[in-house]
């Protein structure tokens, strides 16, 4: 294809980077809506990508888009590499929604504006690379990139412990971008010839030595759970979470995370099928594990926005389970459905805790009640959120865990016992969104306090109506995003199961 889209995907966030740079501080109007305005064109770009994937390409396993591989740097095999699939251009449409949404609400930003826009600009890029990215080089330095914006998107304009949760970030991701370092070097000083092309590794990769593929299997797994996260590399999350601004939030917890579970299914599941047989128990129970504790951990929450972070930890926990079951196309498509529902869902749980926020000054639980009778449309829409988390028929979050938990029952080598005890996070998920619920929204209304609260605004309104559309289309008619990936999860279980 001579339409270099997905070099635009990454190109364009950073030339709108560029633009902001070279804009006075002093306009800060100027800056949000320039950003903002920049950021349409890829998030165009991905809703096209996706529409001309789907009825073009989804019938084929094969890479679609790609642009090289071009020489980079001759002398080490290096090359300027990109193409998708079936799980990466939902990645990508969700990185393109998520990021515009994210600016959009972040017209709140009153300190260092120009400053805030231009990292975030730079995130994005980053993310997209990540996605498209089939380099090992190139794929590093994009997961390297997305590291600088993020630690001082927190770390200046996050809350109080601001820096404490930034610098907490920052070490544990640099800690597993160290291991993954490590394992891409193994990768290339024992192919013949030495090369980085993910897609020449991944087909290389079950004839290296079983140790060998242990020792990267584990590498790239520390790493990439981190990223998850996973338990139990999950306790930079809720500090990361609960300081950071709104949208840098969203951003966290609707696109970071799947980097985790994407690099799994794109790297080291198909890459090490032998080291992943042996480990399977091990993955499930982690996954489980997730599951049950960051349930449990949610209901303990006093803060609306830690309940939500502690959330994330048991919904990915289910993509965890789901990527155990690497034997079932099933079970797998079931955490593909999981990485963009969650990304829908919580997503929007964020910004509806930054609105409430904005207004109130404070995110303790306890502190509401009855605020269904004072802002109507704000109550529908966050119990409609709340359901959806929690996993009611008809929205996206429960064709997500059925898919995982029928696929992961049935997949050869699983510990059914295990699957049984993960189901248990579905009644404790119920739990501690219907009881924040009941506490925020139901009961008497302080209207000494909370009088002067108002209604959801029109602009907060466009952040969150697309991704409730998206949650209740994804939960009603779910073919379409599984006719997309079918082909592709086809072949990477072909691949797992060799």
């Amino acid at each position: 294809m001579d339409f270099p889209v997905l070099s635009l995907l990454i190109a364009i966030p950073l030339f709108g980077m560029l633009v902001v740079m070279l804009m006075p501080k002093s306009n800060e109007w100027g800056i949000k809506w320039v950003a903002t305005g920049i950021s349409v064109v890829p998030m165009l770009l991905s809703f096209w990508l996706t529409w001309d994937y789907f009825f073009v390409h989804s019938g084929s396993a094969a890479m679609c888009y790609m642009e090289g591989p071009y020489e980079w740097i001759p002398s080490l095999n290096i090359q300027y590499f990109l193409g998708v699939d079936g799980i990466s251009v939902p990645m990508l449409f969700l990185t393109g929604l998520l990021s515009t949404i994210s600016l959009i609400a972040s017209f709140g930003i009153k300190n260092r504006v120009k400053e805030y826009f231009a990292f975030f600009l730079l995130l994005e890029a980053g993310m997209m690379g990540v996605f498209a990215a089939l380099d090992f080089f190139l794929f590093y330095v994009f997961w390297e990139i997305m590291l600088v914006p993020m630690y001082f998107l927190i770390g200046v304009w996050g809350g109080p412990r601001k820096e404490y949760a930034a610098i907490k970030f920052f070490l544990y991701t640099l800690f597993g971008s160290i291991f993954m370092l490590v394992a891409i070097l193994i990768l290339y000083f024992t192919s013949e010839p030495h090369t980085l092309n993910i897609l020449t590794l991944v087909e290389q990769g079950s004839s290296l030595p079983h140790t060998l593929q242990m020792v990267c299997f584990i590498f790239f797994f520390v790493a990439f759970a981190i990223k998850v996260p996973a338990w139990p590399f999950h306790t930079w999350l809720p500090d990361a979470h609960v300081e950071a601004p709104t949208a840098v939030s969203v951003i966290l917890a609707g696109v970071l995370l799947k980097m985790g579970t994407y690099a799994m299914l794109r790297i080291s599941w198909p890459m090490f099928p032998s080291a992943l047989r042996e480990l399977q128990l091990w993955i499930a129970i982690i996954g489980a594990i997730g599951i049950i504790y960051g349930a449990l951990v949610s209901m303990a929450q006093k803060d609306l926005k830690k309940l939500v972070a502690y959330s994330s930890v048991s919904h990915m926990g289910y993509c965890m389970l789901a990527l155990a079951a690497f034997g079932s196309v099933t079970a797998v498509a079931g955490c593909m459905f999981q990485m963009v529902s969650h990304g829908l869902i919580t997503g929007a749980l964020f910004l509806m805790v930054g609105v409430l926020y904005d207004r109130a000054h404070t995110r303790e639980i306890a502190a509401f009640g009855g605020l269904g009778a004072k802002l109507p449309i704000y109550t529908g829409l966050m119990v409609m959120f709340s359901m959806a988390s929690l996993g009611l028929p008809g929205m996206s979050g429960f064709v997500s865990e059925f898919m995982v938990f029928i696929g992961a029952f049935g997949a050869q080598g699983m510990n059914q016992y295990l699957v049984g005890v993960s189901v248990l996070g579905v009644v404790l998920g119920a739990a501690y969104m219907l009881r924040m619920v009941q506490r925020v929204f139901l009961g008497e209304f302080d209207m000494e306090r909370w009088g002067g609260l108002t209604e959801i605004n029109g602009r907060e309104l466009v952040t969150v109506i697309p991704l409730a559309i998206l949650t209740i289309y994804i939960g009603v008619y779910p073919k379409h995003l599984s006719d997309m990936m079918e082909a592709t999860l086809e072949n990477l279980v072909t691949l797992m199961s060799r």
